[in-house]
């Protein structure tokens, strides 16, 4: 029987399998970092882990474009780096946010947890099951990533779609004046191959700018 969890477990070894130890190192980018932003919730849900789709073993799912968010968390050589503990967050399908001083908190989906945490192993791959972000007023979509890694203060950055037009007018991501900096956070929100329900998959690498000693 195919369960929830061995689903997720089965996506995760597949996007591991996919990884070679230091490729393409000398041509890797730094990954920017920016704000965090106003809206990193106060209040954590009951449920954080890697799938943001479904609540616990809740029936009701949350609305949106199913996606599946994975990638690598990487030090400035392009190794991986373990224990990582990798947080995001967005908006839901009608651009609130899992915070109490968001705009419409009335109509957020309640069954969309909004938050969600991975801890990165020996490959350093993360993986989430969200939904794919959606704008809000003055922002183009985009989802909140965190990376917490013990003795260092938490990083983060945000991830963007490529193609989107709200992109060319969007003051956090036009902040980040290097072309290939600003190009690393903008990834392909593309159709999952064997997909029966138009899920999307999306690569988002994370390039740290150290080299944990030991």
């Amino acid at each position: 029987m195919i369960t929830r969890r061995s689903l997720l477990r089965g996506f995760t070894a597949t996007a591991a399998g996919l990884w070679v130890p230091g490729a393409f190192a000398e041509a890797l980018t730094q990954t920017p970092k920016q704000v965090e932003g106003p809206f990193y919730p106060v209040d954590l849900p009951l449920d954080t882990d890697n799938d943001l789709i479904v609540l616990n073993d809740s029936l009701n799912p949350s609305l949106g474009e199913v996606t599946h968010l994975s990638g690598r968390i990487l030090d400035a050589k392009g190794e991986p780096i373990r224990n990582a503990l990798v947080e995001i967050w967005q908006v839901d399908h009608k651009g609130v946010y899992l915070h109490k001083g968001s705009d419409g908190g009335e109509r957020r989906d309640k069954n969309f947890q909004g938050f969600g945490r991975f801890l990165t192993g020996s490959t350093g791959e993360y993986y989430f099951r969200t939904i794919k972000p959606v704008s809000y007023p003055g922002r183009t979509p985009h989802i909140h990533v965190a990376v917490k890694l013990k003795g260092r203060e938490k990083w983060t950055t945000q991830c963007y779609i490529k193609g989107e037009k709200q992109n060319a007018r969007d003051g956090l991501l036009n902040y980040i004046k290097d072309d290939k900096q600003r190009a690393a956070v903008i990834v392909d929100f593309a159709p999952l191959k064997g997909s029966k329900t138009g899920e999307l998959a999306a690569r988002f690498d994370i390039v740290m700018g150290f080299t944990p000693a030991g």
